[in-house]
């Protein structure tokens, strides 16, 4: 979600003096009105069960907004205030990121280190069930709505993974989700930066980190790792000040709304905190929103190198409107640009380099052979001959249950940094 706070809420239905044609639209308008009005009467009277005024007129509402893209809607006070404890980096539930497919709640990302994450819900799960109830007929506000609930309570979520199983039920029990949005950790001579989701923090924790790394490492630091996979997105000024903490000068994203005076241009901030050394950008299917400008703006600078493979796609901007007293208003108002004016609504970033998370296995072989193993060999005049070549020691068969879990995406990156500090020594000096 890309959030920007409106100025003034809404107080009051403005008076217009329209012209003629304008005004033959204004009178159908108040005839749509006055059948809205018609099935609102209609509602109250003859419906099977007393449904309060309120509950129809934020259902409408919420019907209004929904049917516009998957990402506008209405937020009574409660989920308004819930919206604005998430974006301050704390908040309560299962800790995923969703967004409504087919009629289904599509899991973006599991937010990491939450129930839902230690519970296996993967990027990409769609969510037919909530505790036996269909998914199917909800809006997503009230999919959500259904999934929150006081700490310490279980749910039952029934999950359809990719056609791949069958589906399958997983109980998570609900707790406040504390947000560490930057972690941090050394990698032999990277600095590896993971961010999680944009919040207020973001920035502060990023620099708090890079400052401890570079202490860490010292003058033999030679690159930035920085881990996008699964970021759902955030905060927009959060993207940007990530985005400006790597770049010197340029534009880091642009918005466009419907009009064509409605452009707003973001310009890097700051200066680069990896003085120059290389960057690679990791993302994946769940890296949307504002981890797609972070890519995006240092892929168009030529900045950092991305891999990983193709991002979520969500290239939108999502205005908060609060409306007095009432909560407030999620309107989609904006599509956003990379620098090079690329949209990547509904395509993504694709990587430079294309890396899909892998399993790695060794091949089993015959035992090594090599000149020192035939009959009769000639030794090494330096009294080499019989010492085992590096690396060429039989392994011996891991017997133990469970096998260290390798991030292949990661260590792809590593090497690419450890090659490109390479090559600047070898062909630079």
């Amino acid at each position: 979600m890309i959030r920007k706070i409106a100025i003034a809420g809404i107080t009051g239905v403005a008076l217009l003096v329209l012209p003629a044609g304008a005004q033959a639209a204004s009178s159908e308008t108040y005839r749509q009105l006055n059948l809205f009005g018609d099935v609102f009467e209609r509602v109250r009277a003859d419906y099977v069960e007393q449904v309060s005024d309120e509950q129809l007129i934020e259902a409408a509402i919420n019907g209004m907004l929904s049917a516009l893209d998957p990402h506008s809607s209405f937020l009574n006070a409660k989920n308004y205030r819930d919206m604005q404890v998430q974006t301050r980096g704390e908040f309560g539930g299962l800790g995923i990121e969703v967004t409504m497919e087919n009629g289904l709640v599509k899991v973006v990302s599991p937010i990491d280190d939450t129930p839902a994450f230690r519970a296996g819900i993967k990027s990409g799960d769609l969510v037919t069930h909530i505790d036996g109830e269909q998914v199917m007929g909800l809006t997503l506000a009230q999919a959500v709505e259904k999934m929150r609930g006081p700490v310490n309570t279980s749910i039952t979520l029934s999950i359809s993974r990719g056609g791949q199983e069958a589906p399958f039920d997983v109980s998570i029990t609900r707790a406040i989700i504390k947000i560490r949005s930057v972690r941090t950790r050394r990698e032999g001579k990277v600095a590896y930066i993971r961010i999680t989701s944009f919040t207020e923090q973001t920035e502060t924790g990023l620099r708090a980190g890079m400052k401890k790394l570079r202490a860490e490492i010292g003058k033999d630091f030679t690159g930035v790792v920085l881990d996008l996979r699964n970021n759902p997105g955030g905060l927009l000024e959060q993207a940007i000040n990530v985005s400006s903490a790597f770049l010197d000068k340029g534009e880091v994203v642009s918005t466009r709304g419907r009009h064509p005076d409605q452009v707003q241009r973001y310009a890097s901030r700051s200066g680069d905190l990896a003085d120059g050394k290389p960057v690679v950008v990791l993302i994946n299917s769940g890296s949307a929103s504002a981890s797609e400008i972070v890519a995006g703006a240092l892929q168009d600078h030529n900045r950092g190198i991305v891999m990983g493979i193709k991002s979520f796609g969500k290239g939108s901007v999502q205005t908060i409107i609060p409306l007095k007293g009432r909560g407030a208003m999620r309107l989609t108002t904006s599509r956003y640009y990379t620098p090079a004016g690329r949209s990547i609504q509904g395509t993504g970033i694709t990587p430079d380099i294309i890396v899909p998370q892998s399993r790695v296995e060794p091949i089993k072989t015959r035992p090594h052979r090599s000149e020192a193993s035939l009959p009769n060999a000639l030794k090494n005049e330096n009294g080499e001959g019989q010492k085992p070549v590096a690396g060429q020691k039989p392994v011996a068969k891991d017997t133990s249950k469970e096998k260290k879990v390798v991030d292949y995406q990661l260590d792809r990156a590593l090497d690419l940094l450890h090659g490109l500090n390479l090559y600047g020594k070898r062909f630079t000096n």
